[in-house]
């Protein structure tokens, strides 16, 4: 049975204190509505398009600092996890609900769950153009960099691109899959002794306008690339706005 994940959906996990703020400027930042709040006091919750498959959710941690974690969405969640584990992932939690949570080789943390889904979502369509989350970058320090790409590309069995750039290269999922999938190397100074994270980055038709209009939801501009805006949400969240056109 194939571990390759038919949809991939990116969690925004909040510290409990940040939950409510967080949640809130992510629903203005996407346009979706929020799902009814399930789980044990109402931790988790869903970001739900007007359109298409959901793939966006938010989960109020019991302590810790905020991150993004991923669910790859497999036919077995169990069979996968097994796959994983023999590449060097380690299990955190075998879930009564059949879900399975793990820890990548590099400390990454992700889910393989079986919710269906298949419909990725059109971009909102803003006074300044169109946009939408489009993709997820795995941070990754330079010491974990190779054992990390050769562990997701094997677990996924995607395309691996690796002349992006010297700091960048990809994984090609279906092109049917709401998230892009980017592969950074961090340097020296950023990720020595770290763990593996993540951030969230949206396409834009206009990047400086979308920007623009995330500063006015209460965004912060950390630094301006030639291709791309690195920001931080009201609660410290880090993502990009790159000038991608969106799909």
């Amino acid at each position: 049975m194939s571990t390759s994940p038919f949809w991939v959906s990116a969690f925004l996990d909040f510290a409990p204190a940040d939950f409510e703020r967080g949640v809130a400027f992510w629903q203005d930042v996407t346009g979706y509505a929020l799902s009814e709040r399930r789980g044990v006091d109402g931790a988790f919750a869903t970001l739900v398009p007007p359109d298409g498959d959901d793939y966006l959710r938010v989960q109020r941690l019991d302590d810790g600092e905020g991150r993004v974690h991923l669910d790859l969405h497999v036919e077995n969640p169990t069979v996968a996890a097994e796959a994983a584990i023999e590449l060097g992932a380690h299990v955190l939690m075998r879930h009564e609900h059949g879900y399975v949570v793990l820890r990548s080789p590099g400390g990454f943390v992700f889910c393989f769950v079986r919710h269906h889904a298949s419909h990725r979502p059109a971009p909102a369509t803003w006074p300044g153009g169109r946009s939408c989350v489009d993709q997820v970058c795995l941070d990754i320090p330079p010491e974990r960099h190779e054992t990390e790409v050769a562990f997701w590309q094997a677990l996924t069995g995607w395309d691996h691109q690796d002349s992006v750039s010297a700091e960048f290269s990809r994984l090609h999922p279906p092109d049917d899959q709401p998230l892009r999938w980017l592969l950074q190397r961090l340097d020296d100074a950023g990720g020595a002794g770290g763990a593996v994270a993540a951030h969230l980055d949206l396409a834009a038709d206009d990047r400086e306008a979308e920007t623009e209009r995330h500063v006015g939801l209460g965004a912060s501009v950390a630094r301006v690339h030639d291709h791309w805006t690195v920001l931080t949400d009201p609660v410290g969240t880090t993502y990009c706005i790159t000038g991608r056109t969106p799909r």
